[in-house]
């Protein structure tokens, strides 16, 4: 590992639970950026704009802003814009985050017959019933690009587990016989734009995450150090069956900044 100089958080099930910030997790963050750190909230959660998280966090005491937020919806903004520039959308989503997706041309994906040139997946809730389903389906069959956010299949809450849209993605992609362009994590690309926005290569960099394969085994894949913490949808069975081993497993983000100090010592 070279000299560690930014750690990417996850959010959910790493700082808060349900927005509410797990033991330690403030004043861990605060310690990290104290130390000098650069810091980058790398998020799928798709039901907030990035000022909204940001928000939200700093009301909980966490030191951020929306310029340390990079979300999945604002990942796939600069994707379209890449590679489908003015391609018409038609966005299956739980929750409002039209100005994370500023400049991409979204229709109504009820309307009419008119196929939308990319049918998009966001975060799965009550919006994901058969009707909207089903439509996607023959969307993508007519045609239509099929775009996903994330692959996530469940994440955490305070009540306990809830399955998100890539237990629905599967099944979408299986029965018209595609597979779907990930805009989030675990593409390589999201963390190549985290890396990107903070300056920093690969060596460099820390990923913290509750999920083995989204957050730290496709980190590690991308050339940066992973840490798997067991909170948030953490699951030993899910570890013992990943595709790969964390680089460090801890017990929760509270432990993070002591593993940057034993680093920083061995260098």
């Amino acid at each position: 590992m070279e000299s560690v100089r930014a750690v990417l958080v996850d959010i959910d099930g790493v700082l808060t639970v349900s927005w509410r910030p797990l033991p330690g997790a403030v004043e861990a963050l605060r310690e990290i950026r104290e130390a000098g750190y650069a810091v980058l909230l790398v998020t799928n959660t798709t039901s907030r704009t990035r000022a909204s998280i940001a928000g939200t966090l700093a009301d909980t005491g966490f030191p951020v802003s929306a310029e340390d937020v990079l979300t999945a919806p604002a990942a796939t903004a600069a994707h379209l814009a890449a590679h489908a520039p003015g391609a018409r959308c038609a966005l299956l989503n739980s929750g409002d985050i039209a100005a994370d997706l500023e400049g991409v041309p979204l229709v109504d994906p009820a309307d009419g017959d008119a196929v939308p040139d990319v049918v998009l997946l966001g975060g799965a809730g009550p919006e994901f019933g058969y009707e909207a389903l089903d439509r996607a389906f023959g969307q993508v069959q007519r045609g239509a690009r099929l775009v996903a956010m994330h692959r996530n299949l469940y994440w955490r809450t305070a009540e306990g587990l809830r399955l998100d849209s890539g237990a629905f993605l599967a099944g979408l992609e299986r029965a018209a016989r595609v597979e779907a362009e990930i805009t989030g994590k675990p593409a390589r690309a999201f963390f190549e734009a985290a890396l990107s926005r903070l300056g920093v290569g690969a060596g460099e960099a820390v990923m913290v995450g509750d999920d083995v394969e989204s957050d730290v085994l496709a980190a590690q894949r991308a050339g940066i150090t992973g840490v798997l913490v067991r909170t948030g949808k953490f699951q030993p069975e899910a570890l013992d069956a990943a595709d790969g081993t964390p680089d460090h497993v801890v017990d929760s983000f509270a432990d993070v900044p002591a593993l940057l100090r034993d680093w920083a010592r061995r260098r």
